[in-house]
């Protein structure tokens, strides 16, 4: 592995304050991270204790070279780490392809067929343990230049793990790798063709896949052990890139979807859509959190909005309501999904170098904003665990912070640096932080 030493440095977050280096000790370990955004769904690893610093030269416990592309997120169930990619074939098209999609502008053309892979890496030593391609051919539509056509992490319980390619369509394996079933949803068409990025949820028995674009949107549910369809229902909505998550309330699974018609709750078993409330914007990216009851969903496109809704009580379409406790309109996320972490509500602006931190039952800031300095271009969500704060920008800068309820400003504790780019958000499990580049899978831990 090649090494090279990068020197620490200090960052200032607000003007006059140089905020220095604490941190958390004697953590207990979490066991996995089964999923985008962690197992609470809000970026979280409770007892996790990963390492602050590190480089190419420190901490790193393993790198591995990983083939074609990816933005999906790294998901660790048990002693294993899955991650998804997009290989190019070797030879080029004829012509290349483009998306022909109304709008279209910044995207990448299709050059190349491509082969649709899971790949599963041994966490201890990093290895490839195998690689299953479940699909191949020629994409139909392509993306953002700042996109790939793997961006849906995929979602594993210990007997399954559930792999979602949009247009490909959803691929359910075994431990082994073995493919299970396959479904096909049809081709997505999402705005401007700025591709897919949605990733599945599975809970209990049920995988639940958004399919937002600029046709027939729906959402639908299958049972993971045959992929037999449970339920499917059709929504008045455009292309969003939100993910699903699962929230239980006074023993129901509800699953809660953010879009720009509206942010809605439906019952797991049935489909049934439970609350509604609007209020967000055009091209919902960013993922909704819940803690204590509380739903808040975010979004940054032509407007910014950011609501809070109370689940207690919450029946049909609650906009305007007492049920939405609070709502904001400025510094709102548009990539990165926010962080629900000790009752405090992190986000940044945007997808830029400001963070906001919040009271979720009112909120209020704590405090802030504060700047980022040294950090730009945030497409990884940020993620939490041992009182700290991890925020890692394309340019492949983690900095860590301080967490804090009150309203003192965040200590700094580390900027570290990968000689990589990164757009997926950070796993973490136990003592271990995975981070997954645009070339390298690596597992950073104490030496």
């Amino acid at each position: 592995m090649k090494r090279h030493h990068r020197e620490k440095f200090t960052v200032i977050l607000t003007a006059g304050f140089l905020f220095i280096f604490s941190f958390a000790e004697g953590a207990d370990t979490d066991l996995e991270w089964p999923n985008w955004r962690g197992p609470s769904y809000n970026g979280v690893a409770e007892n996790a204790d990963p390492p602050i610093e590190w480089s190419e030269e420190k901490n790193v416990r393993w790198k591995t070279p990983l083939p074609g592309l990816g933005h999906s997120s790294p998901i660790v169930v048990g002693d294993h780490v899955f991650v998804t990619a997009a290989i190019p074939g070797k030879e080029p098209l004829p012509s290349p392809k483009t998306s022909g999609r109304p709008g279209a502008h910044d995207n990448a053309e299709i050059t190349h067929s491509f082969r649709f892979v899971v790949l599963a890496v041994d966490r201890a030593e990093g290895g490839i343990i195998w690689e299953t391609t479940v699909d191949s051919g020629i994409p139909h539509e392509g993306g953002h230049v700042t996109a790939s056509l793997a961006s849906a992490s995929p979602v594993a319980d210990k007997d399954h793990i559930i792999a979602f390619f949009g247009s490909r369509g959803l691929f359910c394996l075994d431990r082994e790798g073995t493919l299970l079933w396959k479904t096909n949803l049809g081709e997505m068409h999402t705005k401007h063709g700025h591709g897919e990025g949605s990733s599945p949820v599975l809970h209990g028995d049920t995988v639940v896949v958004n399919w937002d674009h600029q046709e027939e949107s729906f959402i639908v549910a299958f049972d993971k052990s045959t992929g037999r369809e449970k339920w499917r229902k059709a929504r008045d909505e455009k292309t969003s890139w939100s993910s699903p998550i699962v929230v239980t309330h006074k023993g129901t699974p509800q699953v809660i979807v953010s879009a720009t018609g509206a942010l809605r709750s439906y019952d797991l078993e049935s489909g049934e859509v439970i609350w509604s409330c609007g209020g967000l914007s055009d091209n919902v990216v960013a993922s909704p959190v819940s803690a204590n009851g509380i739903v808040i969903a975010g979004s940054s496109y032509a407007k910014r909005s950011m609501i809070a809704v109370k689940m207690e009580g919450a029946t049909g379409d609650v906009t305007g309501t007492s049920q939405v406790l609070w709502r904001r309109i400025n510094r709102t996320p548009y990539v990165p999904s926010p962080l629900l972490y000790d009752n405090t509500l992190y986000f940044l602006a945007h997808y830029q170098g400001v963070l906001s931190r919040v009271d979720p039952g009112t909120g209020k800031d704590r405090g802030g904003p504060f700047r980022l300095e040294g950090l730009s271009d945030i497409y990884a969500s940020p993620v939490a665990a041992g009182g700290r704060i991890y925020l890692t920008d394309r340019r492949s800068g983690t900095l860590v912070l301080s967490h804090t309820s009150s309203e003192d400003p965040p200590e700094f504790l580390a900027m570290n640096h990968l000689d990589d780019r990164i757009s997926a958000s950070a796993a973490i499990v136990g003592r271990e932080l995975f981070l997954r580049g645009e070339q390298f899978l690596y597992c950073l831990a104490e030496e």
